[in-house]
């Protein structure tokens, strides 16, 4: 596979084209963190209040990705990846022109959804590359892709200021940024390749049937234990939009009026989704069908996977937003160097998440990888910790600070290209739903470790505006959360998961069903 990759021939074109989609929406989805610090100051927002609109940045993207997976198994990754690049231009450009708060989080709100872009591809290298090369062929969609984030820490900072020799504004600080024009550019060059994306990729290889599930309300289970299980593991969702309303109804977006409707909204979104559910597995829950031992799956393995996905890519998209802003202030840093330096924990993605899919391909066993490499995740984060400002100090300093953050990193991704690795080979036919159901628990962490990462300096004492010291204290704490948590998880994989069937054939288990059939 490695040597034709860059033949840009049928799945290879297919899977290039597609990594490139997934890298547009990252750009657009992550184009605030290198800006952080200026939409902060121009706006006049406190430190509260910009952590608040980078949760927001994660929030819809939990409903959207389970949304998304619906909406893939029945009309095809094709025409659901143009659509959200073509959408992506409204919020950005609605960001860009926000006066206010409340505008940032509304707009950031409808940006968090062109995040869910990332299980549409998942659904698209499936179709197109066999199992025994399904772990790289993810890793490289989703660790290029990824790069995205990176590109834009490295990117736009300069960006902003280039573009402000035809207009920008000055900050109190003297420095200036044309932080809107540069947001706006990035939603414009995801909408023209949305229409690019459109015309050049097909859903399958020629000849190649698309399967899509009878019923794509809710995700379809083979047993009603995984009935109850699938229930179960809905309840975190809905209980964690409810700490995003607590959490802006405590910064003053929501009020005594609005917040009552926004948890409403949450209920009634959950009671959809609980009812797809009844839904879809009606005949099993009345006793009417019955799966033959060939066409079951356990949910459970879904459900370790979700968690997996908890401390891999929940955990990057909480550090990539803090992370500018933690190297500027731990080491005294401009913006723009800060913004560089962060940029290595996603610029690792480029081999670290290939990586992590070719070694679940050529280890043998995809359950042990998952197991090892969320075990080095938990292991990162927790040195990670130990970076504080005269722990680590000067460029010696500055120089092994970068290289733990790449070191934790590289688990991190390849942990990631672990997990989507098995995720296309536990169900074909509901890849789109299970993808979206891993994918938001991602973004389920992510607001988790937001929520938490915002609330840690004034759990300490800090206050509305904490000193350097609690900070410091607060960065190190969070740090120590994610590993902690990452140890867990790695438990659960060594003694809980098990190895897909067929994970290194020729084809996937489905199909042969089809063929036999």
């Amino acid at each position: 596979m490695l040597g034709d990759l860059w033949s840009l021939q049928g799945r290879y074109r297919t899977l290039h084209l597609t990594w490139f989609a997934f890298f547009l929406t990252f750009v657009v989805w992550f184009n605030l963190a290198p800006l952080a610090t200026t939409v902060k100051a121009d706006l006049g927002l406190d430190l509260g209040q910009i952590r608040t609109v980078a949760i927001c940045n994660v929030a819809l993207t939990i409903p959207a990705r389970v949304l998304i997976g619906m909406l893939l198994d029945k009309f095809g990754p094709r025409k659901t990846y143009s659509a959200i690049l073509v959408f992506s231009v409204i919020p950005c450009l609605l960001f860009a022109s926000a006066q206010d708060f409340n505008q940032l989080v509304v707009a950031r709100l409808l940006l968090s959804i062109v995040g869910a872009g990332f299980v549409i591809g998942i659904r698209m290298v499936a179709e197109w590359f066999p199992p025994k090369e399904i772990g790289l062929a993810e890793g490289i969609y989703g660790g290029w892709g990824n790069f995205g984030s990176a590109f834009s820490a490295l990117t736009l900072v300069a960006l902003a200021g280039f573009l402000s020799f035809s207009g920008g504004f000055e900050l109190p600080t003297g420095a200036i940024l044309n932080w809107r024009g540069a947001i706006a550019l990035t939603g414009i060059i995801s909408a023209v390749y949305g229409v690019i994306y459109f015309f050049n990729v097909t859903d399958t290889p020629p000849g190649k049937a698309y399967q899509k599930p009878a019923k794509s309300a809710g995700l379809e289970v083979t047993s009603m234990r995984d009935f109850w299980g699938l229930l179960g593991m809905n309840v975190p969702f809905a209980a964690i939009l409810c700490v995003l309303c607590w959490r802006l109804q405590k910064v003053g977006f929501l009020n005594a009026g609005t917040y009552p409707l926004a948890l409403l909204a949450v209920l009634v979104w959950f009671g959809f989704q609980t009812w797809g559910i009844i839904r879809t597995n009606r005949d099993l829950i009345n006793g009417v069908k019955q799966y033959p031992k060939e066409d079951r799956y356990e949910f459970k393995q879904v459900a370790i996977l979700e968690l997996t996905y908890i401390v891999n890519f929940g955990s990057e998209l909480a550090v990539v937003s803090m992370l500018p802003t933690f190297f500027e202030t731990t080491f005294d840093l401009p913006k723009a160097t800060a913004g560089i330096l962060a940029s290595c924990f996603a610029f690792v993605n480029l081999v670290a998440r290939p990586g992590g899919g070719l070694i679940s391909d050529k280890l043998g066993s995809r359950k042990n990888t998952m197991a090892f490499l969320t075990g080095g995740l938990g292991i990162g984060y927790l040195i990670m910790s130990m970076i504080k400002p005269g722990a680590f100090s000067g460029s010696l300093g500055i120089t092994v600070a970068v290289l733990i953050t790449m070191l934790a990193s590289f688990f991190v991704q390849a942990g990631e290209g672990a997990t989507f690795a098995m995720v296309p080979l536990v169900k074909k036919r509901v890849t789109g739903q299970i993808a979206g159901l891993v994918g938001a628990y991602g973004n389920v962490g992510a607001v988790a470790y937001l929520t938490i990462f915002s609330l840690l300096p004034m759990w300490m004492g800090g206050g509305k505006d904490p000193s350097a010291e609690i900070i410091a204290s607060s960065n190190s704490a969070f740090f120590q959360i994610l590993g902690t948590a990452g140890l867990i998880v790695a438990f659960l994989c060594f003694f809980f998961l098990k190895e897909p069937k067929g994970s290194f054939a020729e084809e996937h288990a489905d199909e042969k069903a089809l063929v036999n059939a």
